[in-house]
């Protein structure tokens, strides 16, 4: 059960590195421009999610440790199996003694110990299951960082968006306020109607400020997680209207519980402790060490051979606390298995929560996105044919944006729960469609 699970993990392990390859082969990133380079100010090229899973998979330290981790344990697991060395040693005895003043030698002495009841065997099982648990750490590191540079992705890209939405906002209430100002000479308005739009000018730049300072901010983020903090400044590609990847919350639910490598590192630390429980119980059973040498009497000037054998009586010391504690570690394996899903549970529902209320949202200011724009059409067309005031269409207008604002955070909040979804499904080539051709996704009920 548990081999077919982490034959299952390691085809899908093998098969996301074979996409990933075919994905960014051909898209290897620019080098940064020197400094004295004329140019180098501009801001460098764009980068698709791709490139940054691949920056992150190649120069992450966190998933390079883990795949050190892979390396070590397998060490381990190899010296759990050595045979113990043979000892060799020389005896010199009654040295000086009047018959043979050379005494009895015995050299060389060679001693083995033959350990038995398959102990390096046992070893070598639960070193080999702390391989696996190895790979497993490996998998699941592998895919928080695909989470964390999806979600740092998108965070990068709704602060693009939020900082084109709001230079077009601070456009429009400037175009509102010198046009205040104009019939406010001419005595149309009054001057509270001026600084209405003088207050919101300010306030729309002061987001504008704060909306940069974060694009950068995130950014930051975004870098420090790929591992790579001397990448230079840049910008993403792609849209956050695309289209979304649909989830089914039992289907999910399936599917975490069986290729999760948190849940199968558990079981398989079960199959550990009842190794390691087996383990423990054959240690007082006593290894043997034989030996044989070589005998020089020199009082008789003969040659002779000795053999030896002794044998540990287990009489005080059974590995009765180690059996104990082994007993109690198999215990606790298996209590964290049930521990593990629950807490791996809880995660999906929080995130199909998010995901499902977040889409929710977009699609309810998809319709009001709508709605406004058809509000601005109309307002634009009064204008036109002299029912309107100017300033009732750039109202109109405004309110486009600003409700683009909050489809915008919408959005966001939708792929930051699909992006852990996604990881937490092992979805290896996970990446958002096509843009939406008229921003409308149909819904599945």
């Amino acid at each position: 059960m548990v081999a077919s699970r982490l034959t299952m993990t390691a085809a899908i392990l093998s098969l996301s590195m074979a996409w990933l390859s075919s994905q960014v082969s051909g898209q290897d990133l620019p080098p940064p421009r020197p400094a004295d380079e004329p140019g180098n100010a501009d801001v460098a090229p764009a980068l698709a999610l791709s490139d940054l899973i691949r920056l992150s998979l190649e120069q992450n330290p966190a998933l390079q440790q883990a795949g050190v981790a892979i390396d070590a344990a397998r060490g381990r697991a190899v010296q759990a199996g050595l045979y113990p060395n043979p000892t060799v040693s020389t005896i010199f005895d009654e040295l000086g003694d009047r018959t043979g003043p050379g005494g009895v030698n015995t050299l060389p002495l060679v001693s083995q110990e033959i350990v038995t009841a398959g102990k390096l065997r046992l070893n070598r099982a639960v070193a080999g299951r702390e391989v696996d648990q190895a790979f497993l750490g490996l998998v699941r590191q592998r895919f928080v960082l695909l989470t964390v540079v999806r979600q740092g992705y998108f965070d990068v890209l709704a602060a693009q968006r939020r900082v084109e939405v709001l230079t077009e906002l601070v456009k429009l209430a400037g175009q509102a306020y010198e046009t205040t100002k104009t019939l406010l000479k001419q005595e149309q308005v009054a001057k509270l109607d001026l600084l209405q739009f003088q207050v919101e000018l300010n306030r729309f730049r002061a987001e504008l400020e704060a909306a940069r300072r974060e694009q950068t901010a995130a950014w930051r983020r975004l870098v420090a997680a790929i591992g790579v903090p001397k990448l230079p400044d840049s910008t993403v590609s792609g849209s956050l209207e695309a289209v979304y990847p649909e989830y089914d919350f039992e289907q999910a639910r399936g599917r975490l519980l069986e290729l999760h490598p948190d849940i199968q590192s558990a079981r398989v630390g079960v199959d550990r402790a009842e190794l390691a429980l087996k383990r423990a119980r054959v240690e007082p059973i006593p290894n043997i060490t034989v030996g044989a040498g070589y005998v020089r009497q020199n009082q008789n000037r003969s040659d002779d051979w000795t053999i030896s054998m002794s044998v540990p009586v287990p009489l005080w010391n059974r590995n009765q606390g180690n059996i104990q504690a082994a007993q109690a570690e198999f215990v606790r394996a298996n209590l964290e298995v049930s521990r593990v899903q629950n807490e791996l549970l809880e995660r999906l529902a929080g995130s199909y929560g998010q995901y499902a209320a977040a889409r929710e949202r977009v699609i309810r200011y998809q319709a009001i996105l709508k709605d406004a724009r058809e509000l601005f059409d109309l307002a634009n067309k009064a204008y036109k044919g002299g029912q309107f005031e100017y300033l009732r269409v750039l109202q109109a207008q405004r309110a486009v944006q600003e409700t683009n604002l909050e489809y915008l955070r919408a959005r966001l909040e939708l792929w930051r729960a699909a992006s852990d979804l996604a990881g937490l499904l092992l979805e290896e080539d996970w990446a958002p469609g096509k843009p939406e051709p008229d921003g409308d996704q149909p819904r599945k009920e």
